[in-house]
């Protein structure tokens, strides 16, 4: 079964799989780039790699108007709840459940989880997918680690890496996380939406396609692809 993904700008991606609309990190308003508001979007599941403003961003309020299911680490997902949110579901770092569009693990992510608020969003993490015929990886914020060659023994189909930089790992170190991971397809995100995170991503892409054996695709805001 094919998969599409819309990237949303920044971090903030649509899923779609069947009947499923999984939104990962909905931050749409505030979002410099972001072309949707949080307003038109009606997502069948919620994903929160971790508790920066960035990431979480218009999560209760989507979730409350459509009753989305929220997944995230069990600290947010207590938030989350403490806010109103009815329909959450906790997980942690390398525990799986098996939910209607597909498997979800999390996984490691080196990088900070405070909520907005000041509150304890405990661990960040990476998401990995298996949904029907394909298998994806969002890292989140993260810097490089070694470990992803364990997630890269998933046989991935996409991963989603950061390569702004500052505060993720960038170009460099993501073309060691593309070796790693030995992904398919990659595509960036996570730069460009301030000044201390500015990258060129078609240089990238080059480096991608000449230094690593994966492919690389650049997706601008609005874009839809099928994996």
């Amino acid at each position: 079964m094919s998969v599409q993904i819309e990237f949303l700008g920044h971090s903030t991606f649509e899923i779609r799989s069947g009947e499923h609309r999984i939104l990962i990190d909905p931050f749409l308003t505030g979002n410099p780039q972001a072309k949707k508001t949080a307003e038109e979007m009606n997502p069948t599941v919620i994903v929160i790699t971790h508790g920066h403003g960035d990431h979480v961003g218009d999560t209760v309020e989507i979730a409350k108007r459509t009753g989305a299911l929220v997944i995230a680490n069990y600290e947010i997902a207590e938030w989350l709840t403490a806010q109103g949110v009815k329909n959450v579901h906790a997980q942690h770092q390398g525990g799986g459940f098996q939910h209607p569009f597909g498997y979800l693990k999390l996984t490691v992510a080196h990088h900070g989880s405070m909520l907005p608020d000041g509150s304890n969003g405990g661990s960040p993490c990476g998401l990995l997918f298996k949904l029907p015929g394909k298998t994806i990886y969002v890292a989140g914020d993260t810097a490089l680690f070694s470990d992803m060659k364990l997630i890269g023994e998933a046989e991935l189909d996409l991963a989603i890496l950061p390569i702004g930089d500052n505060f993720t790992m960038g170009p460099d170190d993501s073309l060691q996380a593309i070796r790693f991971l030995d992904p398919k397809l990659v595509i960036p995100c996570h730069y460009n939406t301030w000044p201390p995170i500015e990258q060129n991503p078609h240089d990238w892409a080059i480096r991608v396609g000449g230094e690593t054996d994966a492919k690389a695709k650049v997706m601008e805001v609005g874009d839809v692809i099928t994996v």
